[in-house]
């Protein structure tokens, strides 16, 4: 019998077996695909560090890849594993760099608009990626962490932590015991709306520009903080600033040099928060966010200035 195929078309019908393959391979992609936003969400909790996570994340891919998907029961929890294994084994070298980090060490911030980080749908999925919560986190040993990032930020019941960290399930229940007497209470004093957020900033950065000391006076809590992450790359406060007025002259000295001309301000949700994304003549030089007590003062002042740790919101503002 004579073949359907055009004589112009010389490519060999695939094997049964080499499709097979290529079907089960793109099926895996997808899997992975579904899950990597949640993967990234969970390793940058874990890590404080959007391009550590990213890494993680693609060692969790390449070894997907290299197993046999199909004898994998649950690829959620099997994908669950490998990357809290991948990001403990990170922590314990990012302690050591962290010990000798050049002044006060903030996250690297990421837009949380988009999901990029996972699910945002919970205060505490929200509050587990807020700038505050993760410096706190950096208490913690490298299982506390894991184990609080794993109950309190994804929901997993003890059984499946115990599972996934290779623990008996009272182990799991005395680490997030422990961290949580490190951490304190997952949530802040006070949460401000996204609107209130937003109207805050807005005055701070005006008073801030201009200068306006008596503004800012008003605005700042009496024991407010102000912390500043160069990383030895930029100018900035190697220790973090205490009290309204040392905060006061730090912040109207900085914005009102020469060098600060022109610079504009930005209302975006970062780390789950309205944040100022801060720019000069377009280009991204820094993120502010506040936290702010119950009458709407300033308590603390975060902004991230290390290029390196602008690199990944860089790309994503483009």
């Amino acid at each position: 019998m004579a073949s359907s195929r055009p004589d112009s078309d010389p490519r060999p019908e695939p094997a049964p077996a080499a499709a097979a393959a290529a079907a089960a391979a793109a099926a895996a992609a997808e899997v992975f695909a579904a899950e990597r936003p949640r993967l990234l969400g969970l390793a940058y909790r874990l890590l404080g560090s959007a391009a550590e996570a990213e890494d993680a994340v693609q060692d969790a891919f390449l070894r997907w890849n290299a197993a046999d998907s199909s004898a994998v029961r649950v690829p959620a929890a099997w994908l669950t594993k490998v990357v809290t294994n991948l990001c403990l084994n990170r922590l314990a070298s990012a302690r050591a760099t962290r010990e000798s980090y050049i002044g006060p060490w903030l996250p690297e911030p990421v837009l949380t608009d988009e999901g990029a980080l996972g699910p945002m749908e919970t205060a505490e999925q929200r509050d587990s990626v807020s700038v505050g919560v993760l410096v706190m986190l950096e208490r913690l040993t490298p299982p506390e962490r894991a184990v609080f990032v794993l109950r309190e930020a994804f929901g997993h019941t003890h059984r499946e932590i115990a599972d996934l960290l290779d623990v008996d399930e009272e182990h799991s229940r005395q680490l997030l015991r422990r961290a949580r007497e490190h951490v304190g209470t997952p949530r802040r004093r006070f949460t401000p709306d996204t609107a209130q957020q937003r109207r805050i900033l807005e005055r701070f950065f005006a008073a801030a520009v201009e200068g306006d000391v008596a503004a800012l006076e008003r605005l700042l809590a009496e024991d407010a903080v102000a912390w500043t992450d160069g990383g030895g790359r930029v100018r900035a406060a190697v220790h973090p600033i205490a009290g309204r007025g040392k905060v006061v002259r730090f912040v109207a000295g900085v914005t009102t040099t020469p060098q600060a001309a022109g610079i504009e301000a930005e209302i975006r949700p970062v780390n789950g928060e309205a944040a100022a994304v801060l720019r000069i003549g377009g280009e991204l030089i820094g993120v502010l966010w506040l936290e702010t007590v119950p009458d709407e003062r300033v308590s603390g002042v975060r902004v991230v200035l290390s290029p390196e740790k602008l690199a990944f919101l860089r790309g994503q503002t483009g």
